[in-house]
């Protein structure tokens, strides 16, 4: 009896990695089609924002700012703070645009989210290393003094950023109107994810309103790991988490109850 379950359940699992994967190769080649660099270009997206906002920082404030590099600085923040706006942009309105492939029954709801933003994760993903290798090859970026933490931060910042996928799109699909407000929201976020200055350079009473934020802990884990003991960090990765785990919850709830009404054309 357990081998059979076991067996249904791993024929499941296979089922659902051949939906993901082809969902993910439309998915590419409907937004970068197949000419020029194609899906590469996932990843030019955020390395141009990136890049060019790093050069802006670099000619205002310096070369170094609290005795790091300044460009190093601004690309630990920026390309995290890139895949929550491009994720949650994304999610908005996601059902209605894919709710012909519901006619087949492998695909779910949450496929759909799930694959855009796998395809936006590994997009930040592959500009973050490019753009670090670069830089260390002229020595404007250090080596990760801890790769561990540096990776679990990420880890915490697109656990957080998925789990608020799932309430987006649900919610998008409720309500017409939380699509204007979503890019508004995006950028007001930004002074809260830390992606422009540490805990530490706070005052004592803006710390702690600054760490009620989810993306305070993992911007400051990624940064703790690349530069260690040279920047003082503030994070606690369990709080991040333990959110991640309420939001997707309600966000499963939401998508649930949406699926119901869904229309399939």
């Amino acid at each position: 009896m357990a081998s059979a379950k076991l067996t249904r359940f791993r024929k499941g699992l296979q089922i659902q990695r051949r939906v993901i994967h082809a969902l993910m190769i439309r998915e590419l080649i409907t937004r970068f089609g197949r000419e020029n660099i194609g899906f590469l270009w996932m990843m030019v997206e955020p390395l141009l924002f990136a890049g060019l906002v790093a050069i802006l920082w670099r000619y205002m404030r310096g070369p170094e700012e609290h005795g790091v590099s300044i460009v190093a600085f601004v690309v630990t923040g920026y390309i995290p703070i890139t895949l929550f706006r491009h994720v949650v942009s994304r999610s908005v309105a996601i059902f209605q645009a894919n709710g012909s492939l519901m006619y087949h029954r492998q695909i779910h709801v949450l496929d759909f989210v799930m694959v855009r933003f796998l395809i936006e994760m590994l997009g930040t993903m592959m500009a973050f290393l490019f753009i670090a290798s670069l830089l260390i090859g002229f020595n404007a970026f250090p080596i990760p003094e801890d790769p561990g933490l540096m990776i679990a931060g990420w880890l915490v910042y697109c656990a957080f950023s998925f789990s608020l996928c799932l309430v987006i799109a649900p919610l998008s699909e409720m309500s017409e109107v939380l699509e204007k407000f979503i890019p508004v929201t995006t950028y007001i976020m930004i002074p809260f994810s830390g992606s422009f200055n540490m805990v530490s350079w706070l005052s004592p009473s803006v710390q702690n309103y600054v760490l009620w934020s989810p993306f305070v802990h993992g911007t400051e884990m990624i940064r703790g790991g690349i530069w260690g003991p040279k920047l003082e960090v503030h994070y606690n990765a369990w709080y991040p988490l333990g959110v991640s785990i309420v939001v997707a919850a309600i966000g499963l709830a939401l998508c649930r109850h949406v699926r119901r009404g869904l229309v399939v054309e």
